[in-house]
């Protein structure tokens, strides 16, 4: 069963997305957030020996972004059509200012994530429903929840798969973990959604244009 931190994912993602030298994003690499999670994690089992029995993602939609919330929703929607279950939290308001020039103005912080994840690994452990989980994260706020985990359920595997960005700087997450997997890039490019996902009903969600592979030169 694979637990998949949304945001720690996409923003690890983006990391792959810099230039070295200048630190800038070079726009290349955005077709990798129109991944398959549930082929993801999959990629990871021996398919003789084991399977992904469900994969749980955990989120919040930025709306006051127009363009970011729709092409979440359109990734919701695939993740949602590959039996996916979707956790949904929320964006609370938080005031900011600059120290050096007292200029206020209103952001944004993620919340419940996180906590949902836990909540979720620990659950599930509770029910049984699962031999080894798969965390899909680099998030240490996580730890706890995996210490118990292993704690209650000392026959159960807890797993870090961790994106390649993030792995060095994860050694905590690594440590309290049965063991830990660096997901490489070549990983997100073999684990993409097609350009067209045709649903039962006859609905079709098409890969946002911002997702679309960069051309390739001859």
């Amino acid at each position: 069963m694979a637990f998949v931190d949304g945001f720690n994912l996409y923003h690890a993602i983006d990391d792959l997305d810099i230039n070295p030298k200048t630190h800038r994003p070079l726009h290349q690499k955005q077709h990798l957030k129109w991944l398959d999670l549930h082929s993801l994690a999959s990629a990871f089992v021996p398919p003789s020996r084991e399977e992904v029995v469900a994969v749980h993602y955990f989120s919040a939609f930025a709306t006051w972004l127009p363009d970011a919330y729709q092409r979440h929703l359109d990734y919701v929607r695939a993740l949602e059509s590959t039996g996916t279950h979707v956790v949904m939290g929320n964006f609370k308001k938080k005031y900011r200012q600059c120290n050096q020039c007292n200029t206020r103005w209103v952001g944004h912080e993620e919340k419940e994530s996180d906590v949902n994840l836990a909540l979720y690994l620990l659950d599930m452990a509770y029910q049984d429903a699962y031999d080894k989980a798969f965390l899909i994260t680099a998030d240490t706020d996580l730890v706890p929840a995996i210490k118990m985990v292993r704690q209650r359920f000392p026959q159960k595997e807890v797993i870090a798969l961790i994106p390649k960005s993030r792995f060095q700087n994860a050694m905590e997450l690594r440590q309290a973990c049965n063991s830990a997997s660096r997901i490489e890039e070549q990983h997100l490019e073999r684990n993409l959604f097609p350009a067209t996902i045709s649903l039962p009903d006859g609905a079709t969600i098409i890969r946002p244009a911002k997702y679309q592979p960069p051309k390739q030169h001859t």
